[in-house]
């Protein structure tokens, strides 16, 4: 509850005359005055709640009219006209990597990337519904998966903070195809910890330091060095798979995508901006 009063209180009733004067302001040839037309019947606080509900519980549009007392088409465009705002509210991954690219001296790269200079990255995938186009859905089918999805790549500090997000790709592509047409710009002294599904990057981009699992070979098994330090490489790369788990208790991040896929950066976007302001109250 404090953390949805301090966002209400200090972010959105501050910002929110402006947004809404610059999304009136945008239709062109206007007939009537900026503000004429249909008020909302809900005020700011109660349509940010339901913009929470809806994406932490994914409910039909039906549901939350009943639970709002808004007809369904009323709560589509409430929630899509205050998207916007809350994006811009929230420490959004986006924010965050324009500053991290700026970074130059060891104290500044402390603050972003604490204990140790780590930047964990995996990516994680969602369910769309099956496209209804033949080549669309051979872009989209993941074979991992064993259905039509989504990826989105994370880069996260040894807080479980997110630094780094891409804009979601097709799910056939791989893991690592996605990291080299979308690779982030990090400081040469943080250390990029990968899984083995980025095998090869060592050698593709020498010039940031990287750290794989060792990998085992056709009828060979492992040292018992080598799964030591597999189970300490384990250890320290859990904390990005904990950040996926807190993405994914906010079901429209964890259920088949229902809606368009146009709209799934801003979701993302937002949810991620959420993750990281608990994060961010956490350890203030």
């Amino acid at each position: 509850m404090q953390e949805f009063d301090d966002i209400y209180n200090k972010e959105i009733t501050k910002k929110y005359h402006n947004h809404e004067n610059k999304r009136l302001s945008k239709r062109k040839n206007r007939k009537r005055a900026m503000g004429a037309g249909r008020y909302f019947k809900l005020d700011v606080k109660n349509r940010f709640l339901m913009l929470l509900v809806y994406y932490r519980l994914y409910i039909t549009y039906t549901l939350a009219g009943f639970l709002f007392d808004l007809d369904q088409s009323n709560v589509y465009r409430d929630i899509q006209k205050i998207e916007g705002l809350i994006r811009k509210c929230l420490p959004i991954p986006q924010k965050i990597y324009k500053l991290t690219k700026r970074l130059q001296t060891p104290e500044e790269v402390e603050q972003c990337f604490p204990a140790g200079f780590l930047a964990f990255i995996d990516s994680t995938e969602q369910q769309i519904p099956r496209p209804k186009n033949k080549r669309k859905r051979k872009a989209y089918y993941s074979g991992k998966k064993k259905s039509h999805t989504v990826k989105t790549q994370l880069v996260v500090n040894n807080r479980g903070f997110i630094i780094h997000k891409v804009d979601h790709k097709k799910g056939r592509r791989h893991d690592y195809d996605i990291y080299k047409k979308n690779h982030p710009l990090v400081p040469k002294d943080v250390v990029n910890v990968f899984d083995l599904g980025y095998l090869g990057v060592e050698k593709d981009y020498p010039e940031q330091p990287s750290s794989l699992p060792n990998r085992k070979k056709r009828h060979q098994d492992l040292s018992k060095d080598e799964r030591y330090y597999n189970k300490d490489h384990s250890k320290r790369r859990i904390v990005i798979e904990h950040t996926i788990c807190r993405l994914k208790k906010y079901r429209i991040l964890s259920e088949v995508f229902r809606n368009n896929l146009r709209k799934y950066d801003k979701v993302s976007d937002i949810v991620a901006g959420l993750v990281n302001y608990r994060i961010i109250n956490h350890y203030c």
